[in-house]
């Protein structure tokens, strides 16, 4: 995939707007941000532009595939830019930041379940929880 925004966005036949480049610099720029952070990060450069345009945008380049929207069990949704590797997460529980993690077992793209109950699986979500190292400083 290219790298060049514009041209992604046209490649899922999005038009190409300064809402739409503005969140995808921030999640290029930024890993793992909850929604008020995209507003904040965007709004930073582009004052006019409305929190429901920015909500916007996130469901249409989650929709489109451009982006990845990810939420823990009992946490804030975030967004990344990081599509199409089927990566997993870890999640510290004190503090919740969040950190990649690759593909830990069976074939790229982690597609080996220990029992499909005969569903054609074509991808695997994992979320790893423990304490982050800085929160595991004070235990």
């Amino acid at each position: 995939m290219t790298s060049d925004p514009a041209a992604r966005l046209r490649s899922v036949s999005l038009r190409v707007t300064r809402p739409r480049l503005a969140v995808l610099a921030a999640l290029r720029d930024h890993r793992h941000i909850d929604t008020d952070t995209v507003i904040e990060l965007v709004r930073a450069d582009h004052p006019t532009v409305s929190h429901q345009a920015i909500y916007d945008v996130l469901r249409a380049l989650t929709d489109a595939g451009l982006i990845r929207r990810i939420q823990p069990a009992g946490a804030t949704a975030r967004y990344e830019s990081r599509v199409g590797d089927n990566h997993h997460h870890v999640v510290c529980r004190s503090c919740g930041a969040i950190a990649d993690v690759e593909c830990a077992v069976g074939h790229a793209p982690c597609l080996t379940a220990s029992d499909d109950h005969g569903f054609v699986i074509d991808e695997a979500e994992v979320v790893y929880w423990g304490t982050c190292p800085d929160c595991s400083e004070g235990i």
